[in-house]
Protein backbone atom coordinates (compact mmCIF):
# COMPACT_ATOMS: atom_id res chain seq x y z
CA UNK A 1 0.00 0.00 0.00
CA UNK A 2 2.92 2.36 0.69
CA UNK A 3 4.36 1.65 -2.75
CA UNK A 4 0.95 2.08 -4.38
CA UNK A 5 0.30 5.40 -2.62
CA UNK A 6 3.74 6.75 -3.42
CA UNK A 7 3.54 5.58 -7.02
CA UNK A 8 0.10 7.10 -7.49
CA UNK A 9 1.25 10.43 -6.07
CA UNK A 10 4.39 10.37 -8.21
CA UNK A 11 2.39 9.62 -11.34
CA UNK A 12 -0.07 12.46 -10.71
CA UNK A 13 2.76 14.92 -10.12
CA UNK A 14 4.49 13.84 -13.33
CA UNK A 15 1.24 14.09 -15.28
CA UNK A 16 0.60 17.60 -13.97
CA UNK A 17 4.11 18.62 -14.92
CA UNK A 18 3.64 17.10 -18.37
CA UNK A 19 0.54 19.19 -19.04
CA UNK A 20 2.02 22.41 -17.69
CA UNK A 21 5.30 22.15 -19.61
CA UNK A 22 5.07 24.04 -22.90
CA UNK A 23 7.08 21.60 -25.03
CA UNK A 24 5.30 18.52 -23.70
CA UNK A 25 1.89 20.16 -23.98
CA UNK A 26 2.66 21.02 -27.61
CA UNK A 27 3.49 17.36 -28.27
CA UNK A 28 0.23 16.24 -26.62
CA UNK A 29 -1.69 18.48 -29.04
CA UNK A 30 0.44 18.45 -32.19
CA UNK A 31 0.67 14.73 -32.96
CA UNK A 32 -3.02 13.88 -32.35
CA UNK A 33 -4.14 16.86 -34.43
CA UNK A 34 -1.66 15.91 -37.15
CA UNK A 35 -3.28 12.47 -37.28
CA UNK A 36 -6.71 14.14 -37.50
CA UNK A 37 -5.41 16.03 -40.53
CA UNK A 38 -4.19 12.77 -42.09
CA UNK A 39 -7.58 11.08 -41.55
CA UNK A 40 -9.42 14.07 -43.00
CA UNK A 41 -7.10 14.08 -46.03
CA UNK A 42 -7.86 10.38 -46.62
CA UNK A 43 -11.65 10.63 -46.30
CA UNK A 44 -12.02 11.32 -50.01
CA UNK A 45 -10.16 8.14 -51.00
CA UNK A 46 -12.06 4.91 -51.46
CA UNK A 47 -11.21 1.24 -50.90
CA UNK A 48 -13.83 -1.45 -51.43
CA UNK A 49 -16.57 1.14 -51.46
CA UNK A 50 -15.58 2.56 -48.08
CA UNK A 51 -13.75 5.74 -47.07
CA UNK A 52 -10.07 5.18 -46.30
CA UNK A 53 -10.29 8.09 -43.83
CA UNK A 54 -12.97 6.30 -41.81
CA UNK A 55 -10.89 3.12 -41.87
CA UNK A 56 -7.87 5.07 -40.66
CA UNK A 57 -9.46 6.66 -37.56
CA UNK A 58 -9.91 3.46 -35.47
CA UNK A 59 -6.63 2.14 -36.84
CA UNK A 60 -4.80 5.24 -35.59
CA UNK A 61 -6.37 4.72 -32.17
CA UNK A 62 -4.96 1.22 -32.07
CA UNK A 63 -1.57 2.37 -33.36
CA UNK A 64 -1.18 5.06 -30.71
CA UNK A 65 -2.22 2.68 -27.95
CA UNK A 66 0.54 0.30 -29.09
CA UNK A 67 3.10 3.08 -29.43
CA UNK A 68 2.69 3.77 -25.72
CA UNK A 69 5.22 0.98 -25.19
CA UNK A 70 7.82 3.03 -27.10
CA UNK A 71 7.15 6.06 -24.90
CA UNK A 72 7.49 3.95 -21.76
CA UNK A 73 10.71 2.39 -23.05
CA UNK A 74 12.18 5.82 -23.78
CA UNK A 75 11.12 7.12 -20.36
CA UNK A 76 12.76 4.19 -18.59
CA UNK A 77 16.00 4.69 -20.53
CA UNK A 78 16.06 8.41 -19.74
CA UNK A 79 15.51 7.70 -16.05
CA UNK A 80 18.38 5.20 -16.05
CA UNK A 81 20.75 7.71 -17.61
CA UNK A 82 19.96 10.60 -15.23
CA UNK A 83 20.03 8.45 -12.06
CA UNK A 84 16.28 8.54 -11.30
CA UNK A 85 16.06 4.75 -11.37
CA UNK A 86 19.07 4.40 -9.07
CA UNK A 87 17.50 6.76 -6.53
CA UNK A 88 14.26 4.79 -6.68
CA UNK A 89 16.19 1.57 -6.10
CA UNK A 90 17.85 3.02 -3.00
CA UNK A 91 14.52 4.14 -1.48
CA UNK A 92 12.28 1.77 0.54
CA UNK A 93 9.44 0.61 -1.75
CA UNK A 94 10.97 2.94 -4.32
CA UNK A 95 11.17 0.64 -7.34
CA UNK A 96 7.51 -0.49 -7.33
CA UNK A 97 6.45 3.13 -6.74
CA UNK A 98 8.68 4.26 -9.61
CA UNK A 99 7.17 1.68 -12.00
CA UNK A 100 3.59 2.55 -11.03
CA UNK A 101 4.23 6.28 -11.33
CA UNK A 102 5.84 5.87 -14.75
CA UNK A 103 2.97 3.68 -15.96
CA UNK A 104 0.51 6.32 -14.79
CA UNK A 105 2.48 9.06 -16.55
CA UNK A 106 2.62 7.23 -19.88
CA UNK A 107 -0.86 5.70 -19.68
CA UNK A 108 -2.54 8.92 -18.57
CA UNK A 109 -0.80 10.95 -21.25
CA UNK A 110 -1.76 8.36 -23.84
CA UNK A 111 -5.45 8.52 -22.91
CA UNK A 112 -5.43 12.30 -23.22
CA UNK A 113 -3.72 12.09 -26.61
CA UNK A 114 -6.32 9.61 -27.85
CA UNK A 115 -9.15 11.83 -26.65
CA UNK A 116 -7.62 14.85 -28.41
CA UNK A 117 -7.50 12.80 -31.60
CA UNK A 118 -10.89 11.07 -31.42
CA UNK A 119 -13.07 14.07 -30.50
CA UNK A 120 -12.45 16.10 -33.71
CA UNK A 121 -12.00 12.99 -35.89
CA UNK A 122 -15.47 11.72 -34.96
CA UNK A 123 -16.93 15.04 -36.13
CA UNK A 124 -14.85 15.58 -39.27
CA UNK A 125 -14.59 12.07 -40.74
CA UNK A 126 -17.89 10.57 -41.95
CA UNK A 127 -18.63 6.87 -41.77
CA UNK A 128 -17.86 6.17 -38.11
CA UNK A 129 -20.31 4.54 -35.70
CA UNK A 130 -19.99 6.73 -32.62
CA UNK A 131 -23.45 6.37 -31.06
CA UNK A 132 -24.45 3.97 -28.33
CA UNK A 133 -22.93 3.01 -25.00
CA UNK A 134 -21.85 -0.39 -26.34
CA UNK A 135 -19.47 1.18 -28.83
CA UNK A 136 -17.67 3.21 -26.20
CA UNK A 137 -17.57 0.35 -23.70
CA UNK A 138 -15.88 -1.76 -26.38
CA UNK A 139 -13.39 1.03 -27.13
CA UNK A 140 -12.56 1.45 -23.43
CA UNK A 141 -12.14 -2.31 -22.99
CA UNK A 142 -9.84 -2.48 -26.01
CA UNK A 143 -7.76 0.43 -24.73
CA UNK A 144 -7.39 -1.31 -21.37
CA UNK A 145 -6.31 -4.53 -23.10
CA UNK A 146 -3.97 -2.54 -25.34
CA UNK A 147 -2.18 -1.07 -22.35
CA UNK A 148 -1.86 -4.43 -20.62
CA UNK A 149 -0.58 -5.98 -23.86
CA UNK A 150 1.97 -3.28 -24.73
CA UNK A 151 3.13 -1.28 -21.69
CA UNK A 152 4.89 -4.24 -20.02
CA UNK A 153 6.72 -4.72 -23.31
CA UNK A 154 7.84 -1.12 -22.99
CA UNK A 155 9.42 -2.00 -19.65
CA UNK A 156 11.20 -4.96 -21.29
CA UNK A 157 12.50 -2.81 -24.16
CA UNK A 158 13.58 -0.02 -21.82
CA UNK A 159 15.49 -2.46 -19.63
CA UNK A 160 17.08 -4.23 -22.60
CA UNK A 161 18.08 -1.11 -24.57
CA UNK A 162 20.35 0.79 -22.23
CA UNK A 163 21.03 4.00 -24.17
CA UNK A 164 19.08 6.79 -25.81
CA UNK A 165 20.85 6.00 -29.09
CA UNK A 166 19.55 2.43 -28.99
CA UNK A 167 16.08 3.77 -28.28
CA UNK A 168 16.34 5.96 -31.35
CA UNK A 169 17.16 2.91 -33.47
CA UNK A 170 14.12 1.13 -32.02
CA UNK A 171 11.85 3.71 -33.65
CA UNK A 172 12.76 2.56 -37.18
CA UNK A 173 11.50 -1.06 -36.97
CA UNK A 174 8.44 0.09 -35.01
CA UNK A 175 7.51 2.56 -37.76
CA UNK A 176 8.08 -0.18 -40.34
CA UNK A 177 5.66 -2.47 -38.48
CA UNK A 178 3.11 0.34 -38.26
CA UNK A 179 3.45 0.85 -42.00
CA UNK A 180 2.54 -2.78 -42.80
CA UNK A 181 -0.14 -3.18 -40.13
CA UNK A 182 -3.12 -1.76 -42.02
CA UNK A 183 -3.08 1.55 -40.18
CA UNK A 184 -3.42 3.84 -43.20
CA UNK A 185 -4.44 1.25 -45.78
CA UNK A 186 -6.29 -2.08 -45.38
CA UNK A 187 -4.00 -5.03 -44.72
CA UNK A 188 -5.89 -7.13 -47.29
CA UNK A 189 -4.42 -4.93 -50.04
CA UNK A 190 -0.83 -5.86 -49.09
CA UNK A 191 1.18 -8.90 -50.25
CA UNK A 192 0.58 -12.12 -48.34
CA UNK A 193 4.04 -12.25 -46.75
CA UNK A 194 3.60 -8.74 -45.32
CA UNK A 195 0.19 -9.72 -44.00
CA UNK A 196 1.75 -12.68 -42.19
CA UNK A 197 4.43 -10.51 -40.53
CA UNK A 198 1.92 -7.84 -39.48
CA UNK A 199 -0.38 -10.37 -37.81
CA UNK A 200 2.35 -11.51 -35.42
CA UNK A 201 2.49 -8.12 -33.67
CA UNK A 202 -0.20 -6.28 -31.69
CA UNK A 203 -0.44 -3.19 -33.95
CA UNK A 204 -2.66 -4.85 -36.53
CA UNK A 205 -4.92 -6.51 -33.97
CA UNK A 206 -5.45 -3.32 -31.99
CA UNK A 207 -6.41 -1.54 -35.19
CA UNK A 208 -8.71 -4.40 -36.20
CA UNK A 209 -10.44 -4.36 -32.82
CA UNK A 210 -10.98 -0.61 -33.02
CA UNK A 211 -12.34 -0.90 -36.56
CA UNK A 212 -14.79 -3.57 -35.41
CA UNK A 213 -16.01 -1.22 -32.68
CA UNK A 214 -16.20 2.04 -34.64
CA UNK A 215 -17.11 1.03 -38.20
CA UNK A 216 -20.41 -0.30 -39.57
CA UNK A 217 -20.74 -4.01 -40.27
CA UNK A 218 -20.40 -3.46 -44.02
CA UNK A 219 -16.77 -2.34 -43.52
CA UNK A 220 -15.79 -5.94 -42.71
CA UNK A 221 -15.69 -6.52 -46.48
CA UNK A 222 -12.23 -4.90 -46.66
CA UNK A 223 -10.76 -7.10 -43.91
CA UNK A 224 -8.93 -10.39 -44.34
CA UNK A 225 -11.46 -13.19 -44.73
CA UNK A 226 -14.37 -10.71 -44.53
CA UNK A 227 -14.30 -11.16 -40.76
CA UNK A 228 -13.59 -9.01 -37.68
CA UNK A 229 -11.97 -12.08 -36.06
CA UNK A 230 -12.94 -11.17 -32.53
CA UNK A 231 -11.59 -14.35 -30.93
CA UNK A 232 -8.27 -14.07 -32.75
CA UNK A 233 -7.95 -10.44 -31.66
CA UNK A 234 -8.57 -11.35 -28.05
CA UNK A 235 -6.21 -14.31 -28.25
CA UNK A 236 -3.25 -12.50 -29.82
CA UNK A 237 -3.51 -9.46 -27.55
CA UNK A 238 -3.90 -11.68 -24.47
CA UNK A 239 -0.82 -13.67 -25.50
CA UNK A 240 1.23 -10.46 -25.77
CA UNK A 241 -0.15 -9.32 -22.39
CA UNK A 242 0.85 -12.58 -20.68
CA UNK A 243 4.31 -12.52 -22.25
CA UNK A 244 4.90 -8.92 -21.19
CA UNK A 245 3.63 -9.42 -17.65
CA UNK A 246 5.87 -12.46 -17.20
CA UNK A 247 8.98 -10.89 -18.69
CA UNK A 248 8.76 -7.33 -17.36
CA UNK A 249 9.32 -8.01 -13.61
CA UNK A 250 12.23 -10.37 -14.32
CA UNK A 251 13.99 -8.02 -16.75
CA UNK A 252 13.36 -4.96 -14.58
CA UNK A 253 14.75 -6.60 -11.43
CA UNK A 254 17.81 -7.81 -13.29
CA UNK A 255 18.42 -4.37 -14.76
CA UNK A 256 17.91 -2.65 -11.39
CA UNK A 257 20.43 -4.95 -9.70
CA UNK A 258 23.09 -3.85 -12.18
CA UNK A 259 22.51 -0.13 -11.61
CA UNK A 260 25.17 1.70 -9.58
CA UNK A 261 26.52 5.17 -9.05
CA UNK A 262 29.57 4.42 -11.17
CA UNK A 263 27.41 3.36 -14.12
CA UNK A 264 25.34 6.55 -13.90
CA UNK A 265 28.53 8.63 -13.74
CA UNK A 266 29.97 6.79 -16.74
CA UNK A 267 26.80 7.48 -18.77
CA UNK A 268 26.96 11.16 -17.89
CA UNK A 269 30.60 11.28 -18.93
CA UNK A 270 29.80 9.68 -22.28
CA UNK A 271 26.92 12.11 -22.81
CA UNK A 272 29.17 15.08 -22.07
CA UNK A 273 31.77 13.75 -24.52
CA UNK A 274 29.13 13.45 -27.26
CA UNK A 275 27.95 17.02 -26.61
CA UNK A 276 31.53 18.27 -26.59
Amino acid sequence: MIAFRNGWQRGLILLRQSFTNGAELFAHLFWPLLMVGAAVALRGRDFGGFSVGALAVPSILGMNAALGMVSLSQQLTADREDGTLLRAKATPHGLPAYVLGTLLLVGGGLLVDLAVFLAPAALLVPGLVTGGAGTWLTVVALLALAMVATLPLGVVLGAALGTARAQGLLTLPILALVGISGIFYPLAALPGWLQAIAQVFPFYWLGLGMRAALLPDTAVAVEIGDSWRHLETLGVLSAWAVAGLLLAPVVLRRMARRESGSLVAARRERALQRVG
